[in-house]
Formats: structure tokens, C-alpha cells, sequence
């Protein structure tokens, strides 16, 4: 179960480190975080930290793994190549995993904030599905595209959430990017016949 304090004061950030961009983002970070076999709880919880959680985050193997299951689900959003595919699967998390949209306050220890997970204290992956569905939904209907991609490189496959109004992005970052364009030169190039010297 979750049990987050907010502490929050006038001169705190929480908006930023809560808004609907920062909550996409955490998400790409949380399903790569969890995508490989065994990740320790103490990496998801930097995680959470990095995007803002606060208090005592002490996972049991037994939560990553669920937390593991939901990743998996949200995943299928990024692999989505269309915007109507994107939206077909964020549909179904949105009926199978969670509620009415409520407010919440965390009784006044945080601003009031949008949550779709049943309660203020629901399971790290009730609430890992329900926070990121909601990010993920108004990054859909804010940009009519799918919110992010699987990256292109095929030994990464990390997901990252797609900005701007540039050409898409194919790679999670300019060191994969790079990888993948050096490799495109390395074939183009012919092959040396046996005995020419370079």
C-alpha cells in the first residue's frame, strides 16, 4: 500500500513536479526502470524520488512486481504507432484499472490534484496505471498523437515521451540516435575485397 505524506508550502515546486508533462515523463521512466528481470526496489524507488515522491518509499519485491505487470500494460501505449491505436489501448486501462475521477488533497498536505486510483493510499501499481493513464490520455488530446515511442534502436527498446512540433523523434536520446547512425554509415560503406589495403 502507499502511504505519501505531500509537505507542502507556498515556495514549494509541487505544481511543476506534478504536471501533466512531469507525470508522462516518470511514467517512461517507471515502465523502463521495470522492464528488465529483476529490478531492485531501491532503483524504482529513486525513480519515484527523482519525479517528485516524498517520505519512506519502501517497496517489497512483491509490489515491483505488480508495479512490473502494470509497466508492461502502459508500455503497449508507447508501442503504439497511431494516435487512434494510442487511444484504443489507454481506453481499455481506463475501463479495466481505474476509478471516477476524484480530487485530492492528501488531507490538505498537498495541493488538490485529479486521481483516478480508488483511494489515497491504493496499491504502487493501481496507482502507477491510474496516474499515468490520466498523463497519457491528456497528452492525446492535447497533441492528437501517441504520447511517446518505443525507441528505434534495437538494443535499447527504452520508451520516452514524443515533444515539440519538430519532425518525430525515432530514439530515446542522442546517444542511441548516434549508435544507430554510425551503425547506417558502417553498412553502407562496401566491404573491402580481401588483400586492398586501406
Amino acid at each position: 500500500m502507499r502511504y505519501i505524506r505531500y509537505v507542502f508550502s507556498q515556495s514549494d515546486d509541487w505544481p511543476t513536479r506534478h504536471s501533466v508533462l512531469a507525470t508522462a515523463r516518470r511514467t517512461a521512466a517507471l515502465i523502463n526502470v521495470l522492464a528488465g528481470d529483476c529490478p531492485e526496489p531501491a532503483e524504482v524507488a529513486d525513480v519515484l524520488r527523482a519525479y517528485g515522491e516524498t517520505g519512506p518509499i519502501d517497496l517489497t519485491p512483491r509490489e515491483v512486481a505488480a508495479m512490473q505487470t502494470a509497466a508492461a500494460q502502459l508500455r503497449q501505449v508507447f508501442a503504439a504507432e497511431h494516435v487512434d491505436g494510442a487511444a484504443a489501448t489507454l481506453n481499455r486501462l481506463l475501463r479495466d484499472h481505474t476509478t471516477a475521477l476524484r480530487l485530492t488533497s492528501h488531507d490538505r498536505s498537498a495541493p488538490w490534484h485529479p486521481h483516478l486510483d480508488h483511494d489515497d493510499d491504493a496499491p504502487w501499481d493501481q496507482w502507477l496505471l491510474a496516474s499515468s493513464c490520466m498523463a497519457l490520455t491528456v497528452l492525446v488530446w492535447d497533441r492528437q498523437r501517441p504520447p511517446g515511442r518505443v525507441c528505434a534502436s534495437p538494443s535499447c527498446q527504452n520508451v520516452f515521451i514524443a515533444q515539440g512540433s519538430g519532425p518525430e523523434r525515432r530514439y530515446c536520446s542522442r546517444r542511441c540516435a548516434t549508435r544507430e547512425r554510425v551503425a547506417a554509415h558502417r553498412r553502407s560503406r562496401p566491404a573491402e575485397q580481401p588483400g586492398e589495403s586501406k
